[in-house]
């Protein structure tokens, strides 16, 4: 039998022993049944929602028998469940926080179990701060072993709720939010390649676009399209509306956040429309969920 891929996306860091100790648990189980890849360590402290986004991204590049451990988890130890669900042949064990139909985006799952079997946690009595080493990690190692989802615990139907904010489209533009921002800067929005695509090439040439302190004219086809330090709105390898600066950091250069208003206004639209989010606006939740309890790994 393959090395099956068991993915690790965690807002650990590196710096620390969590990652370390996830994975030598994994391949104390699974040995030469797994293989590991780290998707990222480095999610922002308690953000559920960016661990979705990054795997997400990631997901049409990797096996369709994989299975992804997603441990952004700000309510450990409280009455959020262990999870695991299956679709297709692809696994998700995490958190019952609504980080996993995030990454589905609502795509409904063929299986899903509480992981309450004790016999596949690490020990019976796991740390009520760290569920990522002592039930995550070993459900992971024992699906790629070929152990059955039933088998790690009990069925049930439902998962917790968690869905992306979506952008407003009207006859005269697109409102949306900034909902990702990279280690370049780079202000990924929630509108779409296939909103832009519905614009003709003048149309996307002559599309206005607020965000933050900056007012740019059209989208781009790559980020050299426009002066070094200027700002430039493109199609992103996401699939996204991406506010950037050739060579610097849109965001701290342009004021711009995680949640931050973009108005995408098509030509000859009456400009005052736009002017909210050259002021910040108002902000938007990235995703719709409930307010969630601090953090402990």
């Amino acid at each position: 039998m393959q090395p099956r891929l068991i993915t690790l996306t965690t807002d650990f860091g590196v710096r620390d022993a969590y990652a370390a100790a996830m994975k030598a648990v994994i391949m104390s189980v699974a040995g030469t049944h797994a293989r590991l890849l780290d998707v990222s360590h480095e999610v922002a402290p308690q953000d559920v929602m960016e661990a979705a986004f990054v795997l997400r991204a990631t997901l049409p590049y990797l096996p369709a028998d994989s299975v992804h451990v997603v441990v952004v988890d700000p309510g450990v130890g409280s009455a959020r469940r262990p999870v695991a669900i299956r679709v297709g042949d692809t696994h998700f064990v995490g958190p019952d926080n609504g980080v996993i139909p995030l990454i589905l985006d609502q795509q409904k799952p063929d299986e899903i179990v509480v992981l309450d079997n004790r016999r596949f946690w690490r020990t019976e009595e796991p740390s009520a701060t760290f569920h990522g080493r002592d039930i995550f990690a070993p459900a992971a190692a024992h699906l790629a072993t070929g152990v059955q989802l039933g088998s790690l615990g009990s069925r049930t139907d439902v998962l917790q709720p968690l869905h992306w904010a979506l952008p407003i489209v009207d006859d005269q533009g697109i409102r949306g939010w900034i909902v990702h921002v990279d280690r370049f800067g780079n202000c990924v929005t929630n509108i779409t390649a296939d909103h832009a695509g519905e614009l003709t090439s003048s149309e996307r040439q002559r599309t206005k676009i607020y965000v933050g302190s900056a007012r740019l004219e059209g989208i781009h086809r790559t980020y050299a399209d426009v002066a070094d330090g200027d700002p430039v709105a493109v199609i992103a390898s996401t699939g996204f509306v991406e506010i950037a600066v050739n060579g610097g950091d849109a965001a701290t250069l342009l004021g711009i956040r995680k949640g931050s208003p973009v108005n995408l206004l098509y030509a000859d639209t009456d400009e005052s429309r736009g002017s909210d989010a050259g002021r910040g606006g108002e902000e938007q939740p990235q995703a719709i969920h409930a307010s969630e309890p601090s953090h402990h790994a």
